[in-house]
């Protein structure tokens, strides 16, 4: 502990204990919008697993990928992330390489964390410690006489709670790692500071203004949602309530008001925009605008056949059978457009699942319709300097600039900059791409006006001389 407050000092940083919260990282001076608090490299990392998309052990890369020729199980991308990986993949491989080749496939990327885990203090002589369900398979692989199953099963679990998504710069999973310093920040629904990724890197920047002595706060879910929605994924997945500003107002006439208008109904004059509450006698939902009641049961019979076909559409989804999941989801947004209201969570997830799926079938003018319909919704659901509405008007931009719009996506890709400069900061590969961009559509933008005047001019001068 006095090692890591030794250094957190460095980073003008300390980490405390309160009894409300356990252990928690607060400032001890001022930090502003973009500014890194902190940034780790994590104490043991996997890539993801899914068929047809192997990535490097070292890099996370995709490109030019040869697996182990002892274990079968590991991918690099070349021999510079093979020997920097090396003194850990060495007794990770000969571990693996004691496994059937039938039991290797059973090794998933959280096995692979576990059993890193495991190496990882051994090479530091630490104590080894550390899930349930899936214990034999790392005492398995390990065959170490010393491993203790009880620990094993109990540390497991926290995985859940302590391990980062390692995401690229649009926040596509890529992978898992530990980074204790960063497990430390605890999570608010409204928070000061983002996490994101430079490659293995975890990086936590500031979003807001932080005052000398206030605490760091990251969300660990998408705080996109009513208070009860986030307060179940937090409980159920990283085992307790949350206390922030916004969860605290639960039950409060605002928290009802947003909750109905994320996750509830739409009025029934579909030209009014008001939420709707339950009635007094159960019957039905009263809008709170303009007094038109909506009957339960003609909500009830909307609702169900849309669970049917959401249903429907992921095993659609499932057997790869992409026209038919298209046409279904259509059918889902047009049904969820009679029941939900405009900023509805559930409409929003359709519209995105449409606009993946347009963006694949390389039709841009149909996704940069859906792209444009979700914007107000996150505007409304994330705070302004959120990485998920800079990369929404990042794609807005990049597809209205591919179909010609310049000046609609330099307005876009100007917004995309001023927010993933805050969150992602200037010097990353991902954002000199995106000011690239911007430079080009303006230097563009600027011929085009250019070309015109020239034109222009042209047209005059023949006109006084005809």
């Amino acid at each position: 502990m006095e090692e890591l407050q030794s250094a957190l000092k460095e980073r003008d940083l300390i980490v405390c204990t309160l009894p409300e919260k356990g252990r928690c990282l607060l400032t001890t001076r001022d930090f502003y919008p973009g500014e890194v608090i902190i940034s780790q490299e994590p104490y043991v990392c996997v890539p993801n697993k899914s068929s047809g998309n192997r990535r490097c052990d070292g890099c996370f890369t995709s490109s030019n990928l040869r697996k182990c020729s002892a274990c079968h199980v590991v991918w690099y991308c070349g021999s510079t992330c093979q020997k920097l990986d090396w003194k850990l993949h060495r007794l990770e491989c000969q571990a693996l390489s004691r496994l059937d080749m039938d039991k290797r496939k059973s090794v998933t990327p959280s096995i692979r964390l576990m059993v890193k885990l495991y190496l990882r203090r051994k090479l530091e002589s630490e104590k080894l410690v550390l899930y349930a369900q899936m214990a034999s398979l790392v005492n398995l692989i390990l065959q170490w006489p010393e491993i203790n199953m009880k620990e094993i099963a109990e540390n497991f679990s926290k995985f859940a709670c302590n391990a980062h998504t390692i995401c690229d710069g649009e926040l596509r999973p890529l992978g898992t790692g530990l980074y204790p310093v960063i497990s430390i920040i605890n999570h608010s629904c409204l928070p000061n500071s983002v996490l994101v990724f430079e490659g293995r890197l975890a990086v936590v920047r500031a979003v807001q203004h932080i005052t000398q002595g206030a605490e760091v706060l990251i969300s660990y879910i998408d705080t996109a949602g009513s208070t009860m929605t986030r307060q179940k994924a937090l409980t159920e997945q990283y085992l307790f309530t949350c206390t922030c500003p916004r969860c605290i107002k639960a039950g409060q006439s605002d928290d009802i008001q947003e909750s109905a208008i994320l996750e509830g109904y739409q009025c029934k004059d579909y030209q009014c925009n008001g939420f709707l509450l339950r009635s007094s006698d159960g019957k039905g939902f009263i809008c709170q605008r303009c007094g038109v009641v909506r009957d339960k049961e003609e909500i009830r019979k909307i609702a169900s056949e849309v669970k049917s076909m959401l249903d429907t559409v992921l095993m659609s989804s499932s057997a790869g059978n992409h026209q038919e999941t298209f046409f279904m989801y259509q059918k889902i947004e047009t049904l969820q457009r009679k029941l939900c209201h405009p900023f509805s969570i559930s409409l929003m997830q359709t519209c995105e699942k449409l606009l993946e799926i347009l963006m694949e079938q390389q039709n841009w003018r149909e996704a940069l319709a859906y792209c444009r319909l979700t914007i107000p919704v996150y505007q409304r659901v994330y705070p302004g300097f959120h990485p998920l509405l800079g990369l929404q008007y990042y794609t807005c931009g990049k597809l209205e600039w591919f179909l010609g719009d310049t000046d609609g996506a330099i307005e876009s890709l100007t917004r995309a900059v001023d927010i993933l400069k805050i969150t992602h900061g200037t010097n990353t590969p991902f954002i000199k791409d995106l000011l690239l961009k911007l430079e080009e559509a303006r230097a563009e933008a600027s011929y085009k006006l250019s070309s015109k005047d020239e034109y222009q001019g042209l047209s005059y001068t023949s006109l006084r001389h005809s």
